[in-house]
This record gives structure tokens, C-alpha cells and sequence, in this order.
């Protein structure tokens, strides 16, 4: 059993924390930066690039097989590591945290190492119309191998998901529901531990991409009792090329291997085959990136240092005048309007197309990201070719939002709207 994170958790300062982010003292084109676009990538505290450095500059070795005094001390902080998602997560086992590359590499072990051996043709894969292609891709793949059938939940123009129809949706075909907590686009909140409920009661297993949820709130995966779990490490103030995968222990015992090779292995003979270790480390092919598992550690110790209520709060508060700002200007639309939202806003403009806006935006220097959002399927069902977004973290504040606001009065003032 994990044990509960023990600390005194600190007063939450947006001031003092942005100090931590020595980014943020930076000028883009000689303004101040304004970084809005942590949903896709987070910027780094001073706590974990100097973790980073101290594992290659101090205490760098290989882990698991080294029997020398580096590799043992190197071994017991990457496993240590495991031990923080564990109780990040409110996980009942260490056992059933797997470190993965990222979350897309999460859902694709889930998909092949799960799904190609529990669907068969007739079976049905439930997902909802404003995935991550990262979320929709893997079943795509795993659909012509095995025959089954990916059915789609669609959205209402607000960006809330449609619950009646995943009610009817879900049945005795429905084996497994793979679904975002949080919408990368929209910031749509779904109701998760009821569309868990639900996709039980029919037999389901149920994947939820957790990467954008687990920076803007707590996740207690027993209490949601989902099945498996991902989330990335880069959106959670933690290294690139980290990632997580949780799994009900059970589940992970079913799976075979999704890549092999060296560490997961337990024997090995060409007579007699191979024999692989037990999960976690069976999915854990290879030299993993021990210096950044062991900093992404350090993200989870510094994001969970604070009241995180506190910092859910502050987030909310700078969406919430964003999008009243926006809703004031003129030209502007907002996208996505859901009752229960994430720091993130989506819109669009009457006359200019989402890159211009990034592009006139950056020139005042607003980062943000116009695109699709790797999200194709929802911008055809909302009918546009991409919108513009602005992500807010723990670190952004009051002045972010006035130049973010500002630089869309000079896009209108270029569009004739001003």
C-alpha cells in the first residue's frame, strides 16, 4: 500500500512562484513574456532543472543492474520516483505505476498490449469527438487489426459531452472506453467518475488521458476506479520524454510486453525463449531516462508543496477574466463554454485567421498556440480549421492576461474591428 505524502504544504504566492520560473523574466521582441501555452508544454521550476542537473553532474548511473555504491543510490531514487505517482495518484500499488516516454506512449502500450488481445470483431471502442489524436490514432490501429468498431460520443456546441448519448452508446458491445478528463482545446471538465460508473456496469475497462487534469487538479484513482491512467511529464512542470501509466495491478498482469529488450527481461535462452519480469518493469524496455523520471519526482514534490485548491483557484480566476475580456471585444467569439472548464480558452475571430493572431500576438509577447490542437475531429465537428489558444498555470497573472488582451485589441485595430 502507498503511503499518504507527508509535508507541510506551503501558502500558494503567484508572485513568489513565478520567481521559480526564470523563463518568465525574459523578453519576446523586446516585451515582456506572457507565456500562455502550458497545455501544451510547461515551463520548468528552478527545483527541477537543478534535480536534472544534480543527477547527470553528481549521482548519474544506470539503475536496477549497476551492484556498485552509484548504480545502487541512482536505483533508489528513480524508484523512489515511482513511489511519489503512487501517491500522487492515490494508487493502491507502486506496482502499478509504469514510467512511459510520455502519455502517448502510455495509451499505444494500453492498445496494443491490452487491446489487441482482449477485442474481437463486433467489439466496440468508445471514445469522444474532442480526443487528442493521441487518443484516437492507437484504437484507429488496433481497430482494422482486431475488427472492432470505434463508436464516437459527440459534444454540444457549448463543449460539454452529450451524456445521454454515451449512456445509449454504452453496452454490452462497449469493451473499452478511452476518454480525456480535461479537453485540451476547450477546457471541458468530463464527468468522469460517472462515465467510469457507467462504462463498469457494462463490462468496460476505461482509460482516461489525464494530461491535462493532473496539473489543474488532485486525481485519486480509486476513488474514480478507473482501469488504466496516463499523463505526461513536460505539462506537469516535469522533464520531456517522461510519462506515466497507471494500471489496475490485475490488469497489468494480463498484458504482455509492448516493447522488449534489456531490464525487462527475466531470463533469457535460445533453447528455452524468454521469460519476462513482472509488472511494472515487463513494460519498461531498455535504459529509461533515469535523470528525467528522477526530476519529474521533483516536479511532483513541488507542485504538491502547495495548497493546490489555492492554485486551482488563481487559474480560474485568470480564465475567467480572460474570457470576459474577450467576450467584450469586438470580432471575437469564444469556443467552447463548458459549465465545468480547466484553465484553458479557445476562440476565433471574425476576420483573421488563428495563425495571424499568434503571429501579431507574439509580436507583443504573448505566446500562444493556434492550431488544431493535434484535435482534427473536433474542429471539423465545430466547423473551423483552428482556433486560437491561451492555457493558464500556476506561475501566469493579472499582467499575462492584460497583455494578452491588449495584443487582441491591436489584432482588431489590423482588421479593421478597432
Amino acid at each position: 500500500m502507498t503511503r499518504p505524502i507527508e509535508r507541510l504544504i506551503k501558502a500558494f504566492d503567484p508572485h513568489k512562484v513565478r520567481q521559480d520560473f526564470s523563463v518568465l523574466g525574459h523578453q519576446a521582441h523586446g516585451k515582456p513574456l506572457a507565456f500562455l501555452d502550458s497545455a501544451a508544454s510547461a515551463q520548468k521550476p528552478k527545483e527541477v532543472l537543478d534535480c536534472l542537473q544534480g543527477v547527470y553532474s553528481q549521482h548519474y548511473a544506470n539503475v536496477h543492474r549497476g551492484l556498485y555504491d552509484l548504480s545502487e543510490r541512482a536505483t533508489k531514487t528513480f524508484e523512489e520516483t515511482r513511489g511519489k505517482v503512487a501517491r500522487f495518484l492515490n494508487a493502491s500499488s507502486e506496482k502499478e505505476i509504469v514510467f512511459t516516454k510520455g502519455a502517448t506512449e502510455g495509451i499505444n502500450l494500453v492498445a496494443h498490449s491490452y487491446g489487441m488481445n482482449h477485442l474481437k470483431p463486433g467489439d466496440e471502442i468508445l471514445l469522444s469527438q474532442m480526443e487528442h489524436h493521441a487518443n484516437i490514432v492507437p484504437w484507429q490501429q488496433v481497430s482494422k487489426k482486431t475488427g472492432a468498431n470505434i463508436e464516437v460520443v459527440p459534444i454540444f456546441d457549448n463543449g460539454e459531452l452529450d451524456m445521454e448519448v454515451f449512456s445509449r452508446k454504452v453496452g454490452k458491445r462497449t469493451k473499452i472506453v478511452s476518454m480525456l478528463q480535461t479537453s485540451n482545446v476547450l477546457g471541458t471538465e468530463l464527468p468522469m467518475k460517472e462515465i467510469i460508473a457507467q462504462a463498469h456496469k457494462a463490462g468496460a475497462v476505461v482509460l482516461v488521458d489525464a494530461c491535462q487534469s493532473a496539473v489543474h487538479q488532485p486525481i485519486d484513482v480509486q476513488a474514480l476506479n478507473a482501469d488504466f491512467l496516463v499523463f505526461s511529464g513536460h505539462k506537469l512542470y516535469g522533464p520531456n520524454g517522461t510519462g506515466i501509466l497507471y494500471g489496475k495491478y490485475h490488469l497489468l498482469e494480463q498484458m504482455g510486453p509492448y516493447q522488449t529488450g534489456g531490464e525487462m527481461i527475466r531470463e533469457v535462452d535460445f533453447d528455452h525463449g524468454t521469460t519476462f519480469q513482472e509488472p511494472p518493469l515487463r513494460f519498461e524496455a531498455g535504459t529509461p531516462a533515469i535523470a528525467e523520471v528522477i526530476a519529474l519526482g521533483s516536479a511532483i514534490d513541488y507542485v504538491t508543496a502547495f495548497d493546490r485548491e489555492a492554485v486551482r483557484r488563481h487559474e480560474k480566476s485568470l480564465l475567467e477574466k480572460a474570457v470576459e475580456a474577450i467576450r467584450s471585444l469586438p470580432g471575437f467569439r469564444l469556443v467552447g463554454e463548458a459549465k465545468n472548464k480547466a484553465a484553458i480558452v479557445s476562440f476565433v475571430h471574425k476576420e483573421a485567421h488563428p495563425n495571424d493572431i499568434g503571429a501579431i500576438l507574439d509580436q507583443c509577447g504573448v505566446a500562444v498556440r493556434a492550431g488544431h490542437h493535434c484535435a482534427m475531429p473536433l474542429m471539423k465537428r465545430l466547423g473551423l480549421p483552428a482556433t486560437v489558444r491561451a492555457s493558464f498555470a500556476m506561475y501566469n497573472n493579472d499582467h499575462d492576461v492584460e497583455a494578452l488582451v491588449k495584443g487582441l485589441h491591436k489584432v482588431n485595430k489590423l482588421f479593421g474591428k478597432g
